[in-house]
């Protein structure tokens, strides 16, 4: 079963760092962001880089209250894009280890934190770091992921290349011009191959639900993730909790909505709701 789905990133230009080599500032540069404004900080899909969401980073500007700009961050994990010389990480874990250190070592603002599919679940065990340092994020925006306690495991990086390529070819995630050519993929396979085997070999460790509110957005159409499991985030959070899903949408269904996406991320987190008893 897949457990993720990747799309084949190119390496581009560097964006601005901040502080550290784990993020990326998109916009605005540091110089634009006033004190007290939110910072975004995005997570990538398996295979993705910190420059997907360059288009986001333009969306949620547009909407930011005047004098007051979201800073717009995203992680850099290691063994791609600019990072390319460095060692992958092969456990979702250590990847939220790293982000979580460059995280604190930032002035304390706010925190808004987005993941989409294997970056969801690094946002989540980033999110329970910082309320165990008494930092709780504002808000956890997860986007086309399992529950964490619903992660279904699998075994597609133990596949060879042309298995893992036909995995990359059934999620539709990746530009075919981009599979059809060899040397793209001899760099994109081995970082593929490391964040296939992180989601695969993760699993949920028991702990209190976050205190943190959660929104949780997914197409009805994810071929990876059923609408059943991504309510199931719902579990995994005593704040508000919202469930956003868009008709038609596929596991990218966020390639089509970075307005809708921005408009989750400067609004107010969901209030939470009360439980039935009985």
């Amino acid at each position: 079963m897949a457990c993720d789905a990747p799309t084949v990133t190119l390496p581009r230009p560097r964006s601005a760092p901040a502080a550290d080599p784990w993020l990326r500032r998109l916009r605005p540069g540091p110089a634009q962001s006033a004190a007290g404004a939110a910072r975004v900080v995005c997570f990538p899909h398996a295979g993705g880089g910190a420059g997907t969401y360059r288009p986001l980073a333009t969306a949620v500007a547009a909407r930011s209250v005047a004098g007051r700009p979201h800073e717009v961050l995203a992680v850099q994990y290691p063994g791609r894009n600019d990072r390319i010389r460095e060692a992958r990480v092969e456990d979702l874990r250590t990847l939220a280890a790293g982000a979580h250190r460059a995280l604190t070592a930032l002035p304390d603002r706010p925190l808004v934190l987005l993941g989409h599919s294997m970056g969801a679940l690094v946002a989540y065990e980033v999110a329970r770091l910082l309320e165990r340092d008494g930092r709780a994020p504002a808000h956890l925006i997860v986007s086309s992921a399992w529950a964490p306690t619903r992660v279904p495991g699998g075994t597609v990086h133990l596949r060879d290349d042309d298995g893992l390529i036909d995995e990359i070819r059934h999620t539709r995630g990746t530009d075919q011009r981009l599979l059809d050519n060899r040397d793209v993929l001899a760099m994109a396979l081995p970082v593929v191959r490391s964040d296939y085997k992180a989601v695969e070999t993760y699993r949920h460790r028991p702990g209190p639900p976050l205190a943190t509110p959660v929104t949780v957005l997914t197409g009805d159409r994810d071929p990876l993730v059923s609408v059943a499991d991504a309510a199931a985030w719902q579990a995994r959070t005593r704040a508000g909790f919202r469930l956003r899903v868009f008709p038609g949408g596929d596991h990218f269904y966020l390639t089509g909505h970075w307005a809708e996406l921005a408009d989750h991320l400067v609004s107010a987190p969901p209030r939470p709701v009360p439980v039935p008893v009985g």
